[in-house]
């Protein structure tokens, strides 16, 4: 018996935690090999601009140094001294930052007309737009993204490293891909069954009752799992006080200052007179104080809020590039009722004060992460919309090196793995974004992806977005 629990403990190790090894290009099977454009183990990335992921600024004509999958040393292109043998590569007018970490990045995808799991374009489109490492933060199918997950860190298929959430947990209400938990046992039992799968996070909805996600946390501990929550029956500080370690799309769906709240109740219209709300309140400044010294990060999702506010986001040729024809028809349908039905989308100074929800949460102390949630009415793809992340964030007052920090070092932190990975410094993994321009003058150039380098292996982002073209809905 105990040399089968310790068989199965390691088993699930290995599951739930990227490898610890680098994999080389060796190590990849064809259908990886075909988008690598660098498989040198030792390259220099000369005369870049780098915003190293921690908020400081920029710093100009770096030299990165990759060997065997990590970062060797960074220093001024000047003095760096390259050795011999290492590829090197000129990227003068280029910027690289650290690989981007996706705080709420499915892998199926939805528009109002129908629901598709992913598992080829979700990752080819993480991975080429930047995004090395996700979190998957809800589950319509579990066993798929397990599955893709051992894919991926097989070398079999290009994607980021995964971390899986496990289904959809919710109360009396919820879709017909949701897991019902209407009681504390139920939850113990749920929580650890899905624990004893290997998935590393779960995620409670919007109907779950105080109870149940306390009893669900609770449980989740002792197995070494965590929690997060896209709620609404329960309030970001009646949360807290479960115990949870995480929590979803800020001020969008927290009840913490909803009218007529009632205990366990997700409210009707529950947000909808938020767009006044005093984020100097008392109220609101005690939602940061409760998530702050319990040490209860946010997730960002503005790039999914976007989309229900009229006549926005701008359309994309990329992005409709990628989608299947049925699927493009289904979003500009979806656009076009938005902008024409009064009170059926998002009003801007609502989405604007989402914003600003944010920012006043970061400099109140609290860390915020991001992630695209390519959910909603089809507009934000799997990693177009984490891109779309890094222009919302700045235009919601965050600086570049700032929303640098936020979509890269701070997810890493939520995902305790900042020793590993979400910052350029020396003893890292090497996962970095390789831009032609400079997204910190010019925002729209974090679109300008050429080479994502995962674990020193470097990708070629054109050729996997031409593999997903008309492939978004369909695979």
């Amino acid at each position: 018996m105990r040399t089968k629990a310790l068989t199965t403990l390691i088993a699930l190790t290995a599951l739930t935690a990227p490898p610890a090894a680098a994999q080389s290009y060796a190590e990849l099977g064809p259908g990886a090999r075909r988008f690598v454009s660098v498989s040198d183990t030792v390259v220099a990335l000369e005369h870049v601009k780098l915003v190293d992921g921690t908020g400081a600024q920029p710093v100009e004509d770096q030299t990165i140094l990759i060997s065997a999958g990590k970062i060797a040393g960074v220093g001024p292109s000047a003095n760096f001294k390259v050795p011999a043998g290492a590829k090197r590569m000129d990227l003068t007018g280029h910027t690289v930052l650290p690989g981007l970490v996706g705080m709420h990045d499915h892998t199926f995808y939805t528009t109002p007309a129908r629901g598709t799991q992913a598992n080829y374009s979700a990752p080819l489109l993480y991975l080429a737009s930047g995004v090395t490492t996700i979190r998957t933060t809800g589950s319509y199918s579990p066993y798929h993204e397990i599955n893709l997950k051992r894919t991926v860190d097989a070398g079999r298929f290009p994607g980021p490293f995964m971390y899986v959430t496990g289904p959809y947990l919710t109360g009396e209400t919820g879709n017909g891909s949701m897991h019902q938990v209407l009681t504390p046992e139920d939850a113990r039992r749920v929580v650890s069954y899905w624990a004893s799968e290997g998935v590393s996070w779960l995620k409670f909805y919007t109907t779950v009752s105080r109870d149940v996600l306390k009893a669900a946390v609770d449980e989740a501990h002792k197995h070494d799992v965590k929690v997060t929550g896209h709620l609404c029956s329960v309030s970001f500080t009646e949360a807290v006080a479960a115990g949870i370690d995480n929590l979803e799309h800020g001020l969008f769906v927290n009840t913490d200052y909803s009218e007529n709240k009632q205990p366990d109740a997700c409210p009707q219209g529950a947000t909808a007179t938020y767009s006044g709300l005093d984020l100097e309140s008392n109220e609101v400044q005690n939602t940061f104080k409760t998530m702050i010294e319990n040490d209860v990060p946010m997730t960002s999702t503005l790039a999914v809020y976007e989309l229900f506010v009229p006549n926005r986001p701008p359309i994309e040729q990329r992005t409709l590039d990628a989608m299947s024809p049925d699927v493009r028809t289904e979003y500009l349908q979806a656009r076009v009722q938005i902008a024409q039905s009064a009170g059926f989308g998002l009003p801007p100074e609502l989405f604007a004060k989402g914003q600003a929800f944010e920012l006043a949460f970061v400099r109140a102390g609290g860390l915020l992460a991001a992630g695209v949630d390519p959910t909603g009415n089809g507009g934000a793809l799997p990693g177009f919309g984490d891109q779309r992340n890094f222009e919302l964030l700045i235009e919601a007052g965050f600086t570049p090196a700032e929303v640098i920090q936020i979509m890269t070092l701070n997810g890493a932190k939520v995902l305790s793995g900042d020793a590993e990975f979400g910052s350029v410094a020396p003893g890292k993994r090497a996962d970095l974004v390789v831009i032609k321009g400079d997204p910190v003058a010019k925002p729209a150039e974090i679109r300008n992806v050429v080479t994502v380098f995962k674990e020193g292996v470097g990708y070629d982002s054109a050729r996997m977005i031409e593999a997903v073209r008309g492939q978004v809905g369909i695979r």
